[in-house]
């Protein structure tokens, strides 16, 4: 249906038909969202579940304060990063054993480095993208910055697509499954079969996908990936990242952070490291228990829908919002860059605008948030587990009015803040 060619009045009337009918509505409930906010940044951070104030409670005056150390027993402590890493792992197609949440994604891309460079030993090229989220190619060049014989090729700039830089000397590929800033979705499935036809082993950034897109790590043949949980998984800001590595690596995996909880009896307090087996030797130190109890919320929040209705409602979202955005974006210099075909998208739509940033700060001044990614990107954040459409009507509304006025030109939003 066209609701450009509708009268406000039918408009609103399709908006409420939408929401009536649909079946995740009720998992707006498991989500605190402030009053009147439109929250359209969950690709950076996603709000609070409910469910973990009373969590934080309980570890905090029960778990910490009253059971204390007995607590790495008792509550479970020491197991999260394998019991939230198999419920985590459930979202992202991967089978038990293969998944742990720990550390940040930062560490956990060094790690993932490492480990694939140590299973293609007589390669010595990374190839990566260009325009990745800076922590990927920052921890990348510093990997190759330790080995004077490792190269780093980019997409963009020494070649105009990854898969021309992919040869007999790469061994691994660092690939973003959704593009940070423009949303676009890679076929996860057709690149690693050209990665593994090439002989080399793929790492996955699932940053912005984890939770809202369906993954299939295990059916796409994945070797490993990486990932955040304070995005689409809800689990508070700074919160842990996950590490996943298939099985059939698990006897050959090596990483330079030998912790202890690395190690295979951390316990028996040996003098020399000895690594665990499987997943675990991706391990390496304590991990911020809190923290991993917030995301037994975040799972919790979305866990028990399937990945498939939470994406066909983020394609019905995102296309919605496009429709009635894109007349004003085309009449005032601005470009919905997000790719239109749904097996190229991501959850969010991005926009470029020579003012996206003063853009950005009138609409949040109205109560819709979403953010921007310098130099010139609008980015707008769809999660279906707590957005309705009712909620992408408002932000259009809010978005087209704000270009059509100009209010953006408002010396009060040209104001850079340290976080955009």
């Amino acid at each position: 249906m066209n609701l450009a060619s509708l009268d406000r009045a039918e408009v609103a009337s399709e908006i409420a038909r939408r929401d009536g009918a649909d079946p995740l509505g009720h998992l707006r409930a498991r989500f605190h969202l402030p009053a009147g906010a439109i929250y359209l940044a969950g690709n950076s951070l996603g709000p609070a579940p409910v469910a973990a104030f009373s969590d934080m409670a309980v570890a905090m005056r029960e778990e910490w304060a009253e059971g204390l150390v007995r607590s790495w027993n008792d509550a479970g402590w020491f197991a999260l990063v394998n019991t939230l890493g198999n419920r985590l792992g459930r979202l992202i197609g991967a089978a038990p054993g293969q998944t742990v949440v720990c550390d940040s994604v930062s560490v956990n891309v060094y790690k993932a480095l490492h480990a694939a460079l140590a299973l293609r030993p007589d390669r010595n090229v990374i190839v990566a993208e260009g325009g990745s989220f800076p922590t990927d190619l920052y921890v990348a060049e510093g990997v190759a910055a330790g080995r004077p014989d490792l190269v780093l090729k980019l997409e963009g700039v020494d070649a105009p697509r990854i898969e021309d830089l992919i040869d007999e000397r790469t061994a691994v590929v660092l690939v973003n499954h959704v593009d940070y800033k423009t949303g676009e979705l890679r076929d996860m499935a057709a690149l690693n079969r050209l990665i593994h036809a090439k002989g080399a082993v793929a790492v996955w950034d699932l940053c912005h996908s984890a939770g809202v897109v369906p993954v299939d790590l295990d059916g796409a043949g994945a070797d490993l990936a990486i990932g955040c949980t304070y995005k689409y998984l809800n689990c508070g800001p700074g919160a842990p990242a996950f590490i996943y590595a298939a099985a059939r690596h698990h006897d050959a995996l090596s990483q330079p952070l030998s912790g202890w909880w690395g190690h295979a009896a951390p316990f028996a307090f040996e003098r020399g490291y000895r690594p665990a087996g499987g997943i675990q030797r991706l391990l390496c130190g304590t991990q911020p228990i809190l923290s991993m109890r917030v995301v037994d919320a975040g799972l919790a929040a979305i866990e028990d829908v399937e990945m498939s209705a939470l994406r066909a409602k983020s394609l019905a979202l995102t296309d919605l919002f496009m429709e009635l955005i894109e007349p004003v974006c085309r009449a005032h210099g601005a470009t919905i860059v997000t790719p239109r075909a749904h097996a190229a998208r991501g959850s969010q739509v991005s926009i470029t605008f020579d003012n996206g940033y003063a853009a950005v700060q009138a609409l949040i001044a109205r109560g819709v948030i979403g953010d921007f990614r310098a130099p010139d990107m609008m980015r707008f954040g769809f999660a279906p587990a707590y957005l309705g459409y009712a909620d992408v009507e408002r932000a259009a509304q809010a978005f087209n009015d704000v270009m059509t006025s100009g209010i953006w030109r408002d010396e009060r939003f040209a104001k850079r803040r340290a976080v955009t």
